[in-house]
């Protein structure tokens, strides 16, 4: 870990501005799913327990596109969160201005103030510097632990470090810490899982990872673009037919670098794509003309499981299958199950995934579950995320 963080430096008495991500479903005015809320908990317990410390949380809900609307404030959250802390969670009503400088300046040791909603300001998501000094006024110092929001050059999560020292939450350092140890320094041997629905937004990821990897696993929609690429009949199965080339160009890279890339062999077809539709098992890796894959059959699932029983560290991005209807999510379900036993080190990153690991009750079971979706995937693909850039780093 290269990036200061909140226990490099002395908060007591410090008036501490954090970007947490609150980005939370909400129905109704009520959230649906406290995930991202309970993941910040650490952070904000450990600024609170420092002597005379006050916390100021940020963070954006939704796409309000610079309006105030009402079905996009935070007031549910500071609710949540208050309910989650059992003290008081103040909420402003702006996230800037003379009002919530008053608010601020007022605060006493233990006090917890959320702003409103950053992106009832077109400025936030343009990162325009007079509103990132703004917000930099309420604060002290400043910490970043919205891993999901990393990947973006905005004025909480970039702007802000340029008029205040900048540190890593304790959500953000795990990340980095994780995420960061698989691309440096991984266990081997060191398997890939990429899954999902296309190759198009996958292409640097698994560019970025075969150098690195023993073995590839392929699946979801994605594999059918490779499986057609080696001449595979696929039926109406999912293809991206301007991507055969570069799944060539990726199939003929493995070769070179001695990478065994892994592809379905067998399936679970339908007749069309639907929740309500007949499964059939394709024993075989050709699917029939009139048939689209939804799903990886034994044969494939068995082939991975003798490749993850040995790993010692895994990367997950991406289910195998449609996990969301329930008679073809059982590719998915049976690896999540070897990749939860396995015991090296296990990281999952991307919204689908996650949310099939919560569904089948194995994410506890894993060694890091990322919170950042696109954050994650642009970490893997090796660039250099804004958020994590912007905050100062050790000597």
């Amino acid at each position: 870990m290269t990036k200061k963080t909140i226990k490099d430096v002395d908060l007591h008495n410090k008036r501490v501005l954090c970007r947490v991500d609150f980005n939370v479903p909400i129905k109704n005015g009520n959230i649906t799913d406290d995930t991202r809320i309970k993941a910040s908990l650490p952070t904000i317990e450990y600024i609170l327990d420092q002597e005379g410390s006050k916390l100021i949380l940020m963070s954006h809900l939704g796409r309000p596109g610079g309006e105030q609307k009402p079905e996009f404030s935070l007031k549910p959250v500071s609710k949540k969160l208050s309910r989650l802390l059992d003290r008081k969670v103040m909420i402003a009503s702006d996230c800037i201005g003379p009002e919530v400088e008053n608010l601020a300046g007022k605060m006493i040791s233990g006090d917890i103030l959320l702003l409103e909603n950053l992106r009832f300001h077109t400025e936030e998501t343009k990162n325009e510097p007079v509103f990132a000094q703004k917000l930099s006024r309420l604060g002290d110092i400043y910490v970043n632990d919205a891993f999901g929001s990393a990947h973006r050059a905005h004025a909480s999560t970039e702007g802000v470090a340029h008029y205040l020292t900048g540190l890593a939450g304790l959500l953000m350092e795990s990340e980095i810490e994780f995420l960061g140890g698989v691309l440096e320094n991984p266990a081997q041997p060191f398997i890939a899982i990429i899954g999902g629905a296309k190759v198009s937004t996958k292409i640097a990821v698994l560019e970025s990872l075969l150098p690195r990897v023993s073995v590839l696993i392929i699946g979801g929609g994605m594999a059918y673009t490779f499986l057609k690429a080696e001449g595979i009949g696929i039926g109406k199965s999912l293809v991206e037919e301007d991507l055969l080339e570069t799944a060539k160009s990726l199939l003929k890279k493995s070769d070179d670098l001695n990478v065994n890339i892994l592809l379905p062999v067998d399936h679970k077809v339908a007749d069309n794509f639907s929740e309500n539709a007949s499964a059939e098992i394709i024993p075989g890796i050709h699917i029939p003309e009139n048939k689209i894959a939804m799903d990886i059959g034994e044969k494939t699932i068995d082939t991975y499981r003798e490749v993850i029983s040995k790993a010692k560290t895994i990367v997950w991005n991406g289910p195998l299958g449609v996990f969301e209807f329930p008679e073809f999510a059982e590719g998915t379900l049976q690896v999540a199950r070897l990749v939860a036993d396995c015991p090296g080190t296990t990281v999952v990153g991307g919204g689908d995934i996650v949310a099939a690991l919560k569904k089948f009750g194995l994410a506890e079971k894993i060694s890091h579950v990322s919170t950042g979706g696109g954050a994650s995937l642009e970490f893997l693909e090796g660039k250099e995320l804004p958020g994590i850039a912007a905050l100062a780093s050790r000597s």
